[in-house]
This record gives structure tokens, sequence and C-alpha cells, in this order.
């Protein structure tokens, strides 16, 4: 009997890394793939990868077309939109790049610039102890819209209005993406919070926010400042475990309303604590100095591969 032929057919191929960002150990933080090399992709081809991958973002690393931006990163959702901010999306390119040796010799401290979106801000690597810490620029922060239907939000986060602290606004804050903050009274009503989809981006898109960050200094550990879940449904990403553009805004609103309180330096320091509800365990630092953000923290790559691309019609 004669065995049936199959028919193989090769495409080409890019590499890809999946790095683990705001992490000490593999399999924590906020995962993230990492199209290495991403100058020949087009844009449908970038869409077409990150639906491939469904990672809350997929980053691919470019050339930048900007004189002086060391690198251009664009991130995508497994729905196709395009995000920007500098979050886990940048934070991990950095962490390979610096790893790879793309950046210069291993283990050297520099500052270079990245290009995402319309804006190029500063990237601060260093080294320490055999880590590499990325510390990036965010936009100066914009304070904008605040809920003024706080019962309906907090049915829309699947919460009562009382788990709401009631002197505290709901408030769309921006240091690079507009992201809605909501403070909750302690640690037990973030979890307990089961958004309802359209609910949720109904309330987003009535104030201009892009997703939901919900918070609490209700901490597990006491040097953290904050707890917080991150919901974007209408980007496609139901939860996600580490939210650098979130954390930037959030610590800028503390700072503003007199939550943290700036040392005598002037400069202050905001800790948050997320992902636990989702076992991946993350944590952010964000520094705040005037209108300066600046997020900061550590990761590993925990995969390597090549993803096969369709022809370009």
């Amino acid at each position: 009997m004669t065995e049936p032929q199959t028919e193989t057919q090769s495409f080409p191929g890019v590499d890809f890394v999946y790095v683990d960002v705001f992490a000490s150990t593999p399999l924590t933080g906020a995962p993230l793939t990492l199209v290495t090399d991403a100058d020949g992709l087009t844009d449908v081809q970038m869409r077409a990868v990150a639906r491939e991958f469904n990672q809350s973002e997929t980053t691919f690393v470019q050339r930048s077309p900007v004189p002086g931006a060391t690198r251009r990163l664009r991130s995508f959702t497994p729905t196709g939109e395009e995000v920007f901010g500098a979050g886990h999306n940048a934070l991990g390119a950095w962490l390979w790049l610096a790893s790879s040796g793309r950046l210069g010799p291993a283990g050297q401290d520099a500052t270079f610039t990245q290009h995402i979106g319309e804006d190029v801000l500063p990237v601060h690597v260093r080294h320490d102890g055999g880590r590499t810490v990325v510390a990036m620029e965010q936009s100066p922060p914009v304070f904008g819209a605040v809920v003024a239907d706080r019962a309906g939000l907090a049915a829309a986060l699947g919460l009562r209005e009382d788990d709401l602290v009631p002197d505290r606004p709901a408030q769309v804050v921006n240091t690079g993406a507009g992201h809605l903050l909501v403070p909750v009274r302690d640690r037990a009503a973030v979890d307990r919070a089961a958004p309802d989809a359209a609910r949720l981006t109904a309330a987003l898109r009535e104030v201009g926010g892009e997703g939901c960050y919900l918070y609490t200094g209700d901490t597990i550990d006491q040097e953290a400042t904050a707890y917080a879940r991150f919901f974007n449904p209408a980007m496609g990403i139901w939860e996600d475990p580490a939210t650098g553009t979130a954390a930037g805004p959030l610590a800028a609103q503390l700072v503003a309303g007199g939550v943290v309180v700036p040392a005598g330096t002037g400069e202050a320091t905001v800790v948050v604590e997320q992902g636990h509800s989702m076992g991946r365990p993350s944590r952010i630092t964000v520094t705040v100095a005037g209108s300066r953000i600046q997020v900061s923290g550590s990761g590993l790559v925990v995969a390597r591969g090549t993803i096969a691309l369709p022809a370009v019609s």
C-alpha cells in the first residue's frame, strides 16, 4: 500500500523572543512577545502575528525614521489595535536589546531614545547585581475627565458603589495612554471585581479612557503603594498582569492628589503590585518629579523561536 504524499510548503519566517516583564523569576510578570527584527513587515503582517500570539500586546522592533531615535517600537493587541505609551510592551523590548548586545557591550549603562507613536522618549539602561534594569520616561501627565455616574461605574466593574473610595475621583490620566483610574476601599474589592465588558467599554468611552486601572492602598507588601488590576475590553485585553502605561498615570495622580508626598529631593517613588489575581505577580516602580514620570523594572527572556509568515499579496 502506497503512503499518501504530503505536500509541504516553506514560508519566510521572523525571529521572536518571549519576555517576562516586571518579573524576577520565569513565568511571572507580564508576558510579552517581541519580534526582534520587524523592518520588512507590513501592518497587515504585524497584526496577523499579534493575533497568532494572542498576548495582550506583541511588540515589533524597527529602525526609526526619526533622527536620533535609537529604535522604533510598534505594539498591537490580538484584535489588531495599535497601542502607544511606554509600558511592558516597550520595557521588554529594551531588556532584550540590552541582553542581546544590540545596544553595545553587555553590562554597560547608557541612555537611549525610543520612538513610539509621535513621541521620542529617553530610556535608561543600567545593570544591578547581574540584573538589567530599564527606566523609561513617559509623557508629562494630562489629567482628564472624572466619572460622574459612580454607581454605574461600580456596576460595570461588578462592584457596589460603596466599594469605591468616596472622597477620591475615578479619573482618566494620560502619560502616553489615557487610562481610567478607579480607587476602591480594599484588596478584597479589587480581587472581587468582575467587569461586564460591554458596560465597562461604554463607561470608558464616555470619559475618553482606553483601559481601567482598579487600585487600592491595601497592599500585600507594606513597602508597596498600591495593589491593582487592569482591564481593557475594548482593545481585546480582558486583564493584564502588569501595565506600566497605567502605573505611570496612577503615580502622577497619587502625587498630585497629595496621597504620596515627595521626599526632600522633590522626587516621589510609587510601587504598584499587580497580576496576583492571575497567578503572575508583578512589581512596577514609578518615580515622579514634577511632570517627569519614569517607569522602571526588570525581567527575563524565557523563550525564543521563529514564526512563519504568509506571503504578502
